[in-house]
């Protein structure tokens, strides 16, 4: 598999399937045509004008979507967005909203590296920015990056964040989403440590896999099952002739969206027939619900191969995180030195990627941090994908957040507007013995 004709062939067949669609579009669009009045040319150009879209999204960065955000004084104020920290993997982002006071509260959402960009993450920035200063972690696609700056594992992912807070200060508020909960707190931990001044104020973990053995999911049972040999044999390649990163080894965003589709094949066939007929009826939008899903969804980017293998090694089959034997640099980083920075954890009650109990596991390793400074919250009915960005965040979790931010910053932070926020106990639900639901049927519930 580390050939870049494995690389270029699935790049070909990409590229394939997007110049049919946009010839079968083209022609059975031609004006001459509409004479006949034959209803399968406009599913053949429903088909090609779908195909084309949806193939050549594959390789496209999507927008940030951010024009402008309302004032408090009714005036729209408009965002751009800054580049703080300029690295070759990934910069720190600013959305500056322009004609604005700094906010009280600083926010850094540290965006998942799992084969989406951070533009996931989009309707979760724009709920934040009229409340706060929202900053991003935006990593790039391996594809783009020359094989001469070097190598990216989960340490150099973990410095990184190191290297954004500093640049970001002691005022800020972390919220990690996802894949970089563990690192984002052994990066907390490596400032306690060799820098406390330069440490956050709070860390908020959303659904990350702290201990992914806390609770078995898809994830965590795959991660059981391969070898890490075999791993590297079925899922690495090496970046084509195309890209900046010629010769890279990566593990290819198309490898992984292929995966994704597979493990549900008949709801995107169904997903995918539907908008073609709606196309043919002239029902469909540029920006309807189908197209804003699959915009984000089909947009996938690669990941060096040492990170996505490192991640997969370090923190699910040796567990070093969980273990609390996590080392960077040659040190080892001690999640027990974080003494001073509230820590609070958010699951899902049916998040099938990282299961219940995964996240909140990061409270025990905190053996330095005094209770009061720990909090948590069991969402009840919330997929992984709603407890950041779906009905769940923008009703509970959201308010809980910037509740849990005001308490620990120290200053006079604007109150958060709650509706009715429900808190959970301690306890978590058991581990997750059968996982039916996929990441698809999360995201498009929005729960």
């Amino acid at each position: 598999m580390k050939y870049m004709a494995t690389y270029d062939l699935m790049e070909s067949i990409r590229n394939t399937n997007e110049w049919m669609g946009a010839t079968a579009r083209a022609m059975a669009s031609y004006p001459a045509f509409s004479m006949t009045l034959n209803p399968m040319l406009n599913v053949m150009a429903a088909w090609g004008e779908v195909t084309e879209r949806s193939f050549g999204r594959m390789v496209t960065k999507p927008d940030w979507g951010i024009r402008s955000i309302p004032g408090p004084e009714g005036q729209d104020h408009l965002v751009d967005v800054k580049i703080v920290v300029d690295r070759p993997f990934g910069n720190l982002v600013q959305f500056f909203v322009r004609r604005r006071a700094p906010m009280a509260r600083k926010i850094l959402l540290v965006a998942p590296m799992s084969g989406h960009y951070a533009t996931l993450l989009r309707s979760t920035v724009a709920s934040l920015l009229p409340d706060a200063d929202v900053y991003v972690t935006d990593w790039h696609n391996a594809r783009d990056i020359p094989v001469s700056a070097g190598k990216f594992d989960i340490e150099d992912y973990t410095l990184y964040l190191v290297e954004f807070m500093r640049a970001m200060g002691p005022d800020t508020h972390v919220i990690a989403i996802c894949q970089p909960a563990p690192l984002t707190l052994a990066a907390t931990a490596y400032l306690a440590a060799e820098d406390p001044d330069a440490q956050p104020r709070s860390l908020t973990l959303i659904g990350g896999p702290i201990d992914p053995d806390a609770a078995a999911t898809d994830v965590t049972d795959f991660g059981r099952r391969i070898t890490m040999g075999q791993l590297e044999q079925i899922a690495i390649q090496r970046v084509g002739f195309k890209y900046q990163g010629v010769g890279r080894l990566v593990y290819p965003g198309l490898l992984q969206l292929q995966s994704f589709m597979s493990m549900n094949a008949e709801r995107h066939t169904k997903a995918f027939t539907d908008q073609i007929m709606r196309v043919a009826q002239g029902e469909a939008s540029d920006h309807d619900a189908h197209n804003r899903f699959y915009d984000e969804y089909l947009a996938v980017m690669d990941m060096t191969a040492e990170f996505y293998l490192s991640t997969v090694e370090r923190v699910f089959k040796n567990r070093e995180i969980a273990r609390n034997e996590f080392v960077v640099a040659g040190k080892k980083v001690d999640i027990g030195a974080i003494t001073r920075v509230a820590v609070k954890t958010v699951e899902g009650a049916d998040d099938d990627i990282s299961a219940p109990g995964q996240c909140v596991a990061a409270l025990k390793l905190l053996t330095g941090l005094p209770d009061s400074k720990k909090a948590q919250h069991l969402e009840p009915g919330a997929g992984h994908y709603g407890i950041f960005a779906g009905k769940s965040w923008r009703l509970n979790i959201r308010p809980l957040v910037l509740s849990f931010i005001d308490a620990n910053s120290g200053n006079d932070a604007k109150p958060a507007a709650a509706e009715a926020p429900i808190e959970t106990p301690a306890e978590v639900a058991a581990p997750v013995a059968a996982v039916n639901v996929t990441r698809l049927n999360t995201m498009k519930s929005g729960k």
